[in-house]
């Protein structure tokens, strides 16, 4: 029996794909940064917090590997929950001091773009891929 797509549908599809492809790719701008980069300037937050350095590699799959599994639609909740994590880890270990403060430069709250990010990912992690996927919003973890 085929199926038939409502406009509301197709409608949803292309909000999944326009989060996905806002939210994983300006993250991986942020990835390919820590790339060319490197991470060791995490050393100081990591060991602050009583974690060791290899910890500070995970950044990569959470900020290159997981973006681009949402870009492309492929295992996107996980993606999604690995988003999530790598921005709370980001809060958590640079952040947590300046938490509820306001910028000065814009007014406001200073961890906003990492909030955002980590909302985000739990957004991409609840709703899914979509049609407009690799997966064709029909896997399991789409």
């Amino acid at each position: 029996m085929a199926t038939t797509v409502t406009p509301r549908a197709g409608l949803e599809d292309l909000g999944k794909l326009l989060l996905r492809l806002t939210v994983g790719g300006l993250l991986l701008f942020h990835g390919v940064f820590k790339a060319k980069n490197g991470v060791a300037w995490m050393a100081g937050p990591l060991s602050a917090v009583g974690l060791p350095m290899f910890v500070a590699y995970g950044v990569y799959v959470g900020e290159i590997v997981a973006p681009i599994f949402a870009i492309l639609g492929k295992y996107t909740r996980i993606a999604g929950l690995i988003i999530a994590f790598d921005l709370l880890m980001a809060i958590v270990l640079v952040l947590r001091e300046r938490m509820f403060t306001v910028n000065p430069q814009g007014g406001g709250l200073a961890p906003e773009l990492e909030l955002l990010f980590l909302v985000g990912g739990l957004a991409i992690a609840m709703l899914g891929s979509g049609r407009y996927a690799l997966s064709g919003g029909r896997g399991r973890w789409d």
